[in-house]
């Protein structure tokens, strides 16, 4: 099958590639760019955008790394997408993928070759061209990240550069999640070689092709991007800077942005979701998602390796308690790994939901019939976490099980979980590319970088399920596939879902053009200030 250019591809597919279902962002089309930038609602009823201004985040805690190809956390990823940005990117209603830095591409009769062309036009934020070379380089760093990023692109055989604007994308075997693969953010463009740089002291200050370029970072403190003028999208981006500040508790975060020493808060607690939209100095947006809240277990420290124990911890919490306790209404019981917005969510997967009586029952055929003691890791200056893990502290006790809660700051807590040194742990997940192959292998499959979401899980059955909706692009089969896989994970229980909530986020009222896609990606090229600001 050969496609005329990418964009007719995607809206062409279905659910081959177009796998996420949940609604738009509530983007302004008629504002957004030809190139597929989004544009909010209320910056097509503020006028013509400015240019300049600094922008500043108030975030929950700081980015990690900006290595995208072993990089997993949220924080780090977003800003990551502001400085290197790939072939494909995802709509902005998180249903399908769209050109970005490749106008189109061709499919080989036997779909196992994928020619790809390039925009013109396009440099790095150094001035340096970008070429067939740089991607094909880029491509095969991430291929070769074993514990990172690399499972992602592990149906590519090799990467060809046959003349500057066109690259080939040579595949292993038919691959249904390919150009939904290549818009991951680890797949954006750096330059050939590093330019000339170890891949160290590239990524301390990375280099791509994106409207932002990397300033300063102060670790435990503020990461800085500055206005990128050569990037390819004519007129943008609008601010001069972005910065991001690390500011763990929730309080002072909103408190900086009723001031004005922050523009934008992101995830404001939701116990200030009705005060904030009161303000009106403040916008308050809740945008649709793909998160998903988990309480995850470590399945090499003991009890954990035992199903009935998981089950009976999963039988005994109270979502809809947690939704009205916690999110004060705003978001819905989970019951798959899956979140409704993701294309292949299985409705009846299973997810063990509260029933005290039969996660007495599960207990008192574990390994531990009489309880046990164990930590549940929190990061702190987080309300919601703080209050999540006194409700679950609270609903184990009829168990026999307590729950000591320890607190660190949000980096630690976060680098303790991704390296196992953790009994339980809250974590959440946002999609990064529009198929939900990417959370099936992050979150089942233990020989992937993330093995298993971190918690060491493994069932040979749901790794077949995974393995077999790669390689089929049949949606019916494909459908069967991630049913199997949902609801074997459902049963073992490997995490406790808790809820899907949509993002919040709380800006300043004159900040405009901000939105945030399904899989929390935003624009920051997009986005101007109003006068008075910066």
């Amino acid at each position: 099958m050969r496609h005329k250019s990418v964009l007719t591809a995607a809206l062409t597919a279905g659910c081959a590639l177009a796998v996420l279902a949940g609604c738009g962002s509530g983007g302004s089309s008629a504002a957004a760019s030809s190139a597929g930038g989004t544009t909010s609602s209320s910056s097509a009823s503020a006028g013509t955008p400015a240019a300049g201004g600094n922008l500043v985040f108030a975030n929950p805690q700081d980015a990690q790394s900006l290595n995208e190809s072993n990089v997993f956390d949220n924080n780090s990823i977003w800003i990551i997408e502001q400085i290197t940005q790939p072939l494909f990117t995802v709509t902005s209603n998180g249903k399908g993928v769209m050109p970005w830095l490749a106008t189109g591409y061709t499919v080989s009769k036997n779909q196992l070759a994928y020619t790809i062309t390039l925009r013109q036009g396009v440099k790095f934020s150094n001035g340096t061209p970008m070429t067939s070379k740089d991607v094909q380089f880029t491509l095969e760093q991430t291929m070769a990240a074993a514990q990172g990023w690399g499972y992602i692109d592990s149906a590519i055989k090799s990467v060809t550069a046959p003349s500057a604007d066109t690259v080939v994308v040579n595949l292993k075997y038919k691959w249904a999640p390919i150009l939904a693969d290549l818009a991951l953010f680890a797949n954006g463009i750096v330059p050939d070689n590093y330019g000339g740089k170890t891949e160290t002291a590239f990524y301390n200050a990375p280099i791509g092709t994106g409207p932002f370029k990397f300033d300063y970072w102060h670790k435990g403190s503020a990461l800085k991007l500055i206005k990128n003028t050569d990037y390819w999208q004519p007129g943008k981006p609008y601010l001069d800077s972005v910065t991001w500040t690390d500011v763990p508790d929730v309080n002072t975060r909103q408190l900086q942005v009723a001031s004005g020493q922050a523009q934008i808060d992101q995830f404001p607690a939701w116990s200030t979701v009705a005060q904030l939209k009161a303000n009106p100095a403040v916008q308050l947006n809740l945008f649709n998602s793909t998160e998903t809240n988990y309480l995850t277990f470590n399945e090499h420290v003991a009890p954990f390796q035992d199903v009935n124990v998981r089950r009976a911890i999963s039988y005994a919490i109270d979502r809809e308690a947690l939704v009205k306790a916690v999110l004060f209404g705003n978001g819905s019981p989970a019951n798959s790994l899956f979140s409704p917005n993701v294309n292949y969510y299985d409705p009846n997967s299973g997810g063990l939901q509260y029933n005290l009586a039969d996660a007495k029952a599960a207990m008192a055929k574990s390994s531990v019939p009489k309880g046990f003691t164990t930590t549940l890791l929190v990061p702190s200056g987080n309300s919601d976490y703080a209050t999540i893990a006194t409700i679950v502290q609270s609903e184990l006790k009829p168990l026999g099980i307590t729950v000591n809660i320890q607190t660190l700051d949000p980096n630690t807590a976060n680098e303790n979980f991704q390296s196992g040194k953790y009994d339980m742990y809250f974590s959440l997940w946002t999609m990064d590319i529009p198929d939900p192959d990417e959370l099936a292998t992050f979150g089942l499959i233990p020989t992937s970088g993330s093995k298993s979401f971190f918690t060491f899980y493994s069932n040979p059955a749901v790794v077949k399920a995974v393995k077999n909706a790669e390689v089929t692009t049949d949606t019916a089969a494909r459908q069967a596939d991630y049913n199997t896989a949902q609801q074997d994970a459902a049963s073992d229980a490997f995490m406790a879902f808790l809820y899907y909530s949509p993002y919040a986020y709380a800006e300043s009222s004159n900040v405009h053009g901000f939105d945030v896609t399904p899989l929390g990606n935003y624009h920051m090229e997009d986005v101007w200030l109003s006068s008075g600001s910066g």
